[in-house]
């Protein structure tokens, strides 16, 4: 049977793979909301769905769905601000609908011990988008941890680096409090991936932490993995610079680069299919993750100790930083 859906931040980067998930999976979407109306994208997937730009009118509509035309929700998916999906993910719970919400899923752990609360008491789920675990080439790395030496530990270097221009500032993305600054911004996805396959920390090490940039240490159980993300164009190696890019990203185990550059494409839509059929990431999910990037916030880097990843070295020596 077609599900009913609602998405909220419709305008947003991320809002057409949800829509195009939607629609993929053979579902409905009845409304959508966002404070910006430039949502011509919707003409591509779900013309006939309402669009409100306040959120009053909004909930308002969906609870007249509900009561006038017998006409429930079933799910809400939430592409809004990181600071705000806690609170509309309480929204969909209170309609009786499921979340589908993007990650990360909250900006404190305590939010988390919160929401499982309301989703006892609600009897609806909490889904979170974890589109890496669903990578063919990352369940294929997984497999072959799990099937590896027990004991082995894996020595890893996680390098992401992504030019932002000077909107970024200002928008709330450039808002610590509102998006979780950089870790949260454009780590967690990785951190996410790396502890599904490597297991738990037991160790959490900041070297340097700005606004725009942030490395590290962390130790898990069968790996060592130094970490450097970047949204500055200054970090990126001059190579990669030279090739018109303005992106690199490196994943290397033991050495050796792992590729999965390729096989996003149709992410979002198996995330949905899975969450459909009751095999979605939970909210028990995303515990670990969350507490990764909350500690990296509130550490000031130590600088160049420890084992630290190569390029804060360069970085450092070529663009100092101020807190």
């Amino acid at each position: 049977m077609d599900k009913n859906f609602a998405i909220i931040g419709v305008a947003g980067y991320i809002a057409p793979r949800h829509l195009k998930a939607i629609k993929e999976t053979n579902n409905n979407l009845l409304a959508a909301l966002d404070p910006y109306d430039g949502v011509g994208i919707m003409d591509s997937y779900f013309p006939n769905a309402d669009f409100f730009v306040e959120f009053e009118r909004f909930d308002r509509h969906v609870e007249k769905l509900k009561y006038d035309k017998k006409i429930e929700l079933d799910y809400v998916s939430i592409c809004t601000p990181n600071y705000l999906h806690d609170a509309h993910i309480r929204m969909a719970l209170r309609r009786g609908a499921d979340a589908i919400c993007e990650k990360p899923l909250v900006l404190n752990p305590w939010n988390i011990d919160a929401l499982m609360r309301v989703q006892e008491e609600s009897g609806k789920k909490i889904n979170n988008i974890l589109q890496l675990r669903l990578h063919p080439s990352i369940i294929a790395l997984k497999k072959r941890i799990d099937e590896g030496p027990k004991d082995k530990i894996y020595d890893i270097d996680l390098t992401y680096l992504t030019s932002r221009g000077h909107w970024y500032y200002t928008s709330w993305k450039g808002d610590e409090s509102k998006s979780g600054g950089i870790a949260t911004n454009i780590g967690v996805h990785f951190f996410d991936m790396l502890t599904w396959i490597f297991g738990k920390v037991d160790k959490n090490v900041v070297n340097i932490h700005t606004h725009d940039r942030a490395a590290g240490y962390l130790q898990l159980e069968k790996a060592r993995v130094r970490w450097f993300l970047s949204i500055n164009y200054d970090t990126i190696p001059k190579e990669i610079k030279e090739k018109g890019l303005t992106t690199f990203r490196s994943l290397k185990i033991e050495n050796e680069e792992f590729e999965f550059s390729g096989g996003f494409t149709d992410l979002h839509t198996e995330s949905y299919k899975q969450i459909l059929d009751g095999n979605g990431f939970g909210i028990e999910n995303t515990q670990q993750s969350i507490q990764i990037v909350h500690d990296i916030r509130h550490s000031d880097g130590i600088g160049l100790k420890g084992d630290y990843h190569p390029f804060a070295n360069e970085t450092l020596a070529k663009h100092p930083f101020k807190k």
